[in-house]
């Protein structure tokens, strides 16, 4: 017996009955079959939104654009494209508006690219561009790379329409938006790297130009990977830092005139077991980024009013308030006003001697939000003054409706005043606005006499900073208080 059978529908066998041959055949229609395997096709490889390859097709095609280039000897280029500002987009207009500026971006990306290149939806408003069969000549490849990447960067920058209509045709919605894209780029070479070395190297790139302000495009540089290997250290050293309690609390004097002790502001400190002292300026950036800055800003609070709690008892101590600086993820966590009152419960700390610093970076986002936080904590006692004023963005409108009672100029000013007439100006004009809200105005890194004199001068008398005292421990804070 013969059997053939057809790769579509048919399958025929020629089969001998009686004596006699006959052809036995079985048809099936496999049309649906086919439907539903290209369906499934299409969920497994492509976005559903934007009709791009999605994060598995395009790993697939970095296989092979490797193994490409490891016979021709042809440079690729990946971009990591990463869309700025866009949960803004999301918040103001909804997602709906937010997927349709996603479907007009890879619209755009295709426009951009040869056939031969892919453009795949990474994840969220990520986008990967991967340019195949560049030159073999590394700053040949280097230069053609950049031109695909400011002809995307330009072309993501133009104005956006979205328009959204009911079915009769008349418009419900209008959007006009004008976006940018930060770009990470990495050129590769056969199989040098694996592709994960690939993908991670354009990512660190986009960061980078993310940190430049976005709408920019970065290429990667080997120091890229050495920084971003420092903060993964340092990162992990922070995670063992709070679970081994290598952080203390340590009090730095503020004083009215010259030699009156009149409070102090808790201050973080890190011994690292190898290191030894990391100062701030090392760890508090990466504790924001990483959400680390919630327990240890809920460590710092919880010290801090423990010890004002036990200075209240003395009567040498006793008349002592305690500031303490919160940042802006600290105090924009749900959890944050309900946390400072079960602290202050815990301890018994005064809420009337508590003072929370607050950074003009509160203010960015969210300011209704962060006048009612304010407000539940001033009505319970407690008072806040605005630290560094004057570096960053600040509304008049909004700062005479929050319950400030203090502002602190910022140290650099400080530094720069006996040098910078524009420095000197700016710190007059701090003192006149402070006076005229009815705030008490503090100088911070006070650092020589004539600093001090020239801040008199202009009618502030309350300081903070070396030339009085560094941030001590408490025992050694004490003993200060017992010499002033």
């Amino acid at each position: 017996m013969q059997e053939r059978s057809s790769p579509n529908t048919s399958v025929a066998s020629l089969i001998t009955a009686n004596g006699e041959r006959l052809i036995q055949a079985f048809h099936r229609d496999i049309t649906e079959r086919r439907r539903t395997d290209e369906l499934v096709r299409e969920l497994a490889y492509y976005d559903p939104l934007t009709g791009l390859a999605n994060r598995m097709l395009l790993k697939d095609r970095l296989i092979h654009s490797m193994l490409a280039g490891q016979r021709s000897g042809n440079f690729g280029a990946l971009l990591f494209l990463d869309l700025d500002n866009f949960k803004l987009l999301n918040d103001q207009h909804g997602h709906g508006v937010g997927d349709m500026l996603l479907a007009e971006v890879a619209k755009r990306l295709r426009n951009c690219v040869r056939q031969i290149d892919t453009v795949a939806r990474f994840g969220g408003d990520e986008f990967i561009v991967l340019l195949d069969d560049l030159a073999g000549d590394k700053a040949q490849a280097h230069s053609q790379a950049d031109q695909v990447a400011e002809k995307v960067r330009s072309l993501l920058a133009d104005p956006y329409e979205m328009v959204f209509t009911n079915q009769d045709g008349t418009t419900v919605q209008h959007v006009q938006h004008r976006g940018s894209a930060s770009i990470g780029v990495t050129l590769f070479l056969g199989q040098d790297s694996t592709q994960d070395d690939v993908l991670i190297a354009a990512d660190l790139a986009m960061y980078r130009a993310k940190d430049m302000g976005g709408n920019t495009v970065c290429f990667f540089d080997a120091q890229m990977q050495l920084a971003n290997t420092a903060k993964a250290i340092l990162r992990n050293d922070l995670h063992n830092g709070i679970l081994e309690k290598q952080f203390s609390v340590h009090y730095q004097a503020q004083l009215l005139g010259v030699d009156k002790i009149t409070g102090v502001e808790a201050l973080l400190r890190w011994r690292h077991p190898t290191r030894g002292w990391v100062t701030p300026a090392e760890f508090i950036a990466t504790a924001e980024k990483t959400g680390l800055i919630l327990p240890l800003g809920l460590g710092v609070l919880e010290t801090a009013c423990t010890q004002l709690s036990l200075w209240s008892r003395r009567r040498e101590t006793a008349h002592l308030t305690m500031a303490i600086n919160v940042s802006a993820r600290q105090f924009h966590h749900s959890d944050f006003v309900d946390q400072v009152l079960a602290v202050l419960e815990r301890t018994g700390a005064n809420p009337n001697l508590l003072k929370l610093e607050l950074t003009e970076s509160v203010l960015i986002t969210d300011v209704e939000g962060v006048i009612v936080k304010m407000n539940l904590l001033n009505a319970a006692g407690i008072s806040f003054s605005l630290d560094d004023f004057g570096t960053g963005y600040s509304s008049l409108v909004y700062l005479k409706r929050l319950p400030l009672s203090k502002i602190k100029v910022a140290q650099e000013f400080v530094r720069d005043i006996l040098t910078d007439p524009d420095v000197l100006a700016i710190v007059r004009m701090a003192l006149v606005l402070a006076d005229s809200m009815g705030l008490e105005a503090i100088a911070e890194g006070v650092e020589t006499e004539s600093q001090r004199k020239v801040l008199a001068g202009m009618g502030c008398h309350r300081y903070q900073g070396y030339l009085f005292s560094p941030a001590l421990p408490v025992q050694e804070f004490e003993a200060l208080l017992a010499r002033a």
